[in-house]
């Protein structure tokens, strides 16, 4: 959505839903970003296409992207990208929770499910519950 349709504008919307949910304070970016970040390796069918070292290896660069922030977490917008990365987390050993936008959208108004927790490090698990 971003980085081949609407641009800029739409990422800054995102950064802004983000940092509402979990705080300016613990928003890390990637470099690069916006437009220029780098794809996941997993959308376009690739994720379903049954080559999974084909995917893991255009994958890699993200991978790299991702450890470099140190996060403890990696938020994602659409399920191809959250099954890629936490593929890539588990498959290279990254060791971050892979979580989804709408998951940490619905956990800071309180409605998350306890069977929609599995992503979440121990740290958020039983936030709400």
């Amino acid at each position: 959505m971003v980085r081949k349709s609407l641009g800029n504008p739409i990422a800054e919307d995102l950064r802004f839903v983000v940092k509402s949910v979990v705080g300016e304070e613990n928003f890390i970016d990637m470099t690069p970003n916006r437009s220029n970040n780098y794809c996941c390796g997993g959308g376009g069918g690739f994720l379903q296409s049954g080559y999974p070292e084909a995917r893991r290896y255009y994958g890699k660069r993200k991978y790299e992207q991702i450890t470099e922030t140190g996060a403890a977490y990696c938020i994602t917008p659409c399920h191809n990208c959250h099954a890629q990365v936490h593929d890539l987390s588990e498959h290279y050993k990254g060791g971050w929770h892979t979580v989804h936008l709408w998951t940490l959208i619905c956990l800071s108004m309180g409605i998350l499910g306890e069977n929609e927790r599995a992503y979440l490090g121990p740290e958020l698990a039983e936030l709400g519950l």
